[in-house]
């Protein structure tokens, strides 16, 4: 397995006229934009649906096929390959997407096979040169997965290895070992459930009635995904969304009541919101005035208060003093890889290194603007070792003055498998899998001691 798609690297653009009301072709040309250009997957869905001039049903579609496909993008990849004898030409990329998004379409989504299969064949006789003619192979490859469909539904489901590039099995299997792996990639072929963190502790329960949810360990709230827009106190602000992993770190500070807390990295701003609804005075710092947009909107909505800043966090020095400083670094996304499936294949080895050296100039930093006896909580989405307990284990190696503050699996809903034997948060989206997983997530927290 590599760590991108092998796939030559030809225009996604079709060399056909653009029919407006296909959204299976839409899905075609938005898989081959974050496949074959790494471009980011809301970027392409957006400009390709409007170009189509799709409705909200279709682009939902389009939406909900291309992140199957993305999921599922090695395991699909790898059966094509055995339903096709002598395989594809390198430059047959429009052929190769549009067999993916069909079988995806009969194996997994369980679509009409008709529409799946007929309008998918039609797609490939519309192509202009040597494509043209695999219309035929298209439509036996379908009619044969439409016949043998519990047969290679179950090879696939037996294969969630093939779904992680190359250099993340490797990486993973060996910080994990292969069994953990596998289970954690099984885990990330699954949409997500809709985790949600309620501005009132004390409203909790009330809100889990109201929304229909559960109650997790951790205090979250989990229901089934939906337009959270749509749901009871989404637009008064009483309830964010934020995936339980996430919303871990910001409560291992403590009581926070009338405390000064530095955000850094702090957009879009979930953990922001969360340190000032525990009563923190936060100023939340990011370099992406855009992203600070979103926080400052998220602010507005919940009545919370936070001070924003724009600047760098391996520079920004606070005004006045600051207690206690949440560091959530920019990395890799490993973790959010069931959110965002389109980072297993714009993601390489090369990035984790370069975002490394950058989270630890900022980690050194942090840790100068912290007071003797203070907290701080460094994390990462990310399941990169290098990203966070090799990270950690080096900043404690060369900062004499700081010392690791063990979390307790009392802090955590008593879920003692979330901490590491060195005292850490390693949250593994395989962890309770039997009630829709996690994002993957590591925290440590420090102090200073001189």
């Amino acid at each position: 397995m590599t760590g991108k798609p092998a796939a030559a690297k030809a225009s996604a653009e079709k060399p056909r006229q653009v029919h407006s009301h296909s959204p299976r072709e839409a899905a075609v040309r938005t898989l081959l934009a974050v496949t074959l250009k790494n471009r980011p997957f809301d970027a392409a869905l957006d400009e390709i649906t409007k170009q189509a001039g799709l409705d909200a049903r279709d682009r939902a579609f389009v939406f909900n096929l291309v992140m199957l496909c993305l999921r599922r993008y090695g395991s699909l990849k790898a059966l094509l390959g055995t339903l096709i004898d002598r395989g594809l030409p390198r430059n047959a990329t429009w052929t190769e997407a549009a067999l993916i998004t069909g079988l995806a379409q009969i194996l997994l989504m369980r679509t009409a096979d008709h529409a799946a299969t007929h309008e998918t064949v039609d797609m490939i006789k519309t192509l202009s040169g040597k494509e043209r003619g695999f219309a035929g192979l298209v439509n036996a490859i379908l009619r044969r997965a439409i016949r043998e469909r519990d047969a290679l539904t179950a090879t696939l489901d037996a294969t969630p290895e093939k779904d992680l590039p190359g250099w993340l099995w490797k990486s993973w299997s060996a910080a994990y070992g292969a069994e953990t792996t596998r289970l954690v990639a099984k885990s990330l072929q699954s949409e997500p459930s809709l985790d949600i963190t309620v501005k009132d502790a004390a409203a909790r329960v009330a809100w889990a009635e109201k929304l229909e949810a559960t109650e997790l360990p951790t205090g979250s709230l989990r229901r089934a995904s939906t337009d959270v827009t749509a749901l009871e106190g989404y637009e008064s602000g009483d309830w964010w969304v934020q995936d339980m992993a996430a919303a871990i770190p910001a409560t291992l500070l403590g009581d926070l009541t009338g405390k000064s807390v530095l955000d850094l990295c702090a957009a879009p701003g979930g953990k922001t919101l969360q340190l000032a609804s525990l009563g923190a005075k936060v100023t939340a710092v990011d370099r992406s005035e855009n992203r600070l947009k979103r926080l400052s909107a998220n602010l507005a909505r919940t009545g919370l208060k936070a001070d924003i800043k724009v600047g760098d966090a391996a520079r920004f020095k606070p005004a006045e003093p600051t207690d206690h400083i949440l560091l959530d670094a920019p990395c890799s996304a490993t973790g959010t890889l069931r959110r965002n499936p389109d980072l297993l294949w714009s993601k390489s080895p090369e990035d984790v290194a370069k975002l490394t050296a950058l989270q630890a100039r900022i980690l050194d930093h942090a840790f100068s603007l912290l007071p003797v006896g203070g907290t701080l909580v460094y994390c990462v989405c990310s399941l990169e070792p290098g990203e966070g307990r090799d990270q950690i284990a080096a900043f404690l190696a060369h900062t004499k003055a700081a010392k690791r503050v063990a979390i307790g699996a009392a802090e955590v809903g008593d879920l003692a498998e979330l901490i590491t034997e060195e005292g850490d948060l390693l949250c593994l989206p395989s962890c309770l899998a039997e009630s829709g997983g996690m994002d993957g997530f590591y925290a440590a927290r420090l102090t200073r001691q001189e």
